[in-house]
């Protein structure tokens, strides 16, 4: 048996010139952005512009302009190619950046597997990452006349490689804490009509939190949820990060915030988290700040979704029956 698995992962840019066309094709993404496209498309283009010569553009300046997201995931492929050994190749799809859908579908049928498994990289299912990628990606094998049985990984938010290596990082990142410090889950916010409307992603984020705090051993007063990156004008789940870097100067605790919605490095943990929020809790008087790092390549991680892949070999999906699940967690372990 040949077995293609295709991470899925968010992409990002990888020169200043990308920065607005990356954001173009974030914003016109109808999961992303759900008005009709006739007014998804210039809003797109609106934003793009000025994001791009703006907040985004300063962002990934601390960055040299380049995401280290592509080079994180192809770390990433390789260790789990080698976990995984024969009879398995490890691809990586980008959303809304190269490599795309398209190219990538295209080298699967080339490769000309069995069958094929998608495997995002977002442990939390959400309609705006997984789901997104999975329409983007039934959409580009068809076009390719990529017609292989294919499997998909809705979600893995209690997978037990991924808490271990969670709680392993964060108790690395805590050696050097004070003895009154706070641990900050924050993940990826979203709008609350987007949870309103049945996503599992909130959910999720609260379950995987509670495991992580659980492997760590730690009371519930010395931990607490919150989600980052709001933007617009609609009302965001929360409680927001700035909201919990503010109670916890209140309380006079320092923090160690862990991002664990992602499981990479990129703009949104390497500035947002490590530049913009640990100069906020300076400016609001948080007597200490730190922050642990994603999973990345840990050994458990890995083994953990490796573990996942070859469980797939019981779980046979038809091409048709992939795409009609596109928008839904089928992962057995979404409750």
């Amino acid at each position: 048996m040949r077995r293609a698995v295709v991470l899925l992962n968010l992409g990002g840019p990888l020169q200043e010139k990308d920065i607005q066309p990356f954001l173009f094709n974030f914003f016109t993404d109808k999961n992303i952005i759900s008005a009709p496209a006739f007014i998804r498309y210039p809003l797109a283009a609106f934003i793009a512009f000025t994001r791009s010569r703006g907040a985004a553009r300063d962002a990934y300046k601390a960055l040299n302009y380049k995401s280290p997201l592509l080079a994180n995931t192809q770390a990433q492929v390789a260790a789990l190619q080698q976990a995984l050994g024969e009879g398995y190749k490890v691809f990586v799809s980008m959303r809304y950046w190269h490599p795309m859908a398209d190219a990538v579908a295209a080298e699967v049928k080339t490769y000309n597997p069995d069958d094929v498994i998608l495997l995002p990289l977002y442990p939390q299912f959400s309609t705006t990452t997984t789901g997104s990628s999975f329409e983007d990606w039934d959409r580009a094998a068809q076009g390719a006349g990529l017609l292989k049985p294919t499997r998909r990984i809705g979600c893995y938010p209690m997978d037990n490689g991924f808490i271990k290596a969670s709680a392993e990082n964060i108790r690395f990142a805590m050696k050097d804490a004070p003895e009154n410090t706070r641990i900050l889950f924050s993940a990826h916010g979203l709008p609350e009509k987007v949870i309103a409307g049945g996503d599992p992603y909130q959910a999720q984020c609260e379950k995987t939190a509670k495991a992580i705090a659980a492997e760590l051993g730690i009371a519930d007063d010395a931990w607490q949820i919150c989600y980052q990156s709001r933007v617009g004008p609609l009302k965001w789940i929360g409680p927001s990060t700035e909201e919990a870097l503010q109670k916890a100067a209140d309380d006079k605790v320092g923090v160690l915030i862990y991002p664990h919605a992602f499981v990479s490095e990129h703009v949104e943990t390497l500035v947002e988290i490590d530049m913009e929020y640990r100069h906020m809790a300076q400016d609001m008087g948080v007597p200490w700040f730190g922050k642990a790092e994603t999973v990345g390549t840990n050994p458990l991680f890995i083994a953990g979704l490796a573990a996942t892949v070859q469980a797939q070999d019981n779980e046979k999906f038809l091409p048709g029956q992939c795409a009609a699940k596109a928008r839904q967690c089928i992962c057995k372990k979404a409750a």
